[in-house]
């Protein structure tokens, strides 16, 4: 083996070399996906009751938060947290016509602000506000109208109800 064969395959042996390191330094590192279970994360989550809702809008997203947090099994029957829930929303019109005098499209801003707390002692483990935003086309027809405004809320309030489960899965895995 000549010298210029060495140098070419030291060459080649860099990026393999480089390679092998990255895979050891990376078999050592600690990240692991936010719903994994090794702390319960998702029974935490199957034993949060939620407070009644007030129109239906809040309907929508209690209704969301309780499939997404049980997995589609309901209501626990023993909770060990609560979540405190409130719910607003609101329609505007973005792209108003003034010779039409009327709103085109629109949006509808749905906004929650809760607080999880533990049963049993009172505590707080997570509180705080999460917005979501619909988009919307208003029609001429005014049931077209009411309905495009409707879907839109529903969207939202499903948008809504991940937000918040994200933010209490966390909470609860730490």
């Amino acid at each position: 083996m000549s010298l210029s064969d060495r140098a070419g395959f030291r060459i080649r042996s860099i990026p393999v070399l480089a390679g092998a390191l990255m895979l050891t330094a990376l078999a050592g590192c600690q990240v692991r996906p936010l719903y994994s279970d090794p702390v319960g994360t998702s029974t935490a989550l199957a034993a949060i009751e939620i407070s009644e809702a007030t129109d239906r809008v809040e309907q929508e997203v209690r209704n969301a938060l309780i499939f997404l947090a049980a997995g589609g099994q309901g209501e626990p029957v023993n909770p060990q947290y609560h979540l405190a829930l409130t719910v607003t929303h609101r329609s505007m019109g973005v792209l108003y016509d003034q010779a039409k005098d009327r709103a085109g499209a629109g949006r509808i801003v749905v906004k929650a602000d809760y607080n999880l707390t533990k049963i049993g002692t009172g505590e707080t483990i997570k509180s705080g506000n999460r917005t979501a935003v619909a988009l919307v086309d208003f029609p001429v027809q005014e049931f077209a109208k009411v309905r495009a405004v409707r879907d839109g809320e529903n969207r939202a309030a499903k948008e809504l109800a991940e937000l918040i489960r994200a933010d209490i899965a966390a909470a609860l895995s730490r």
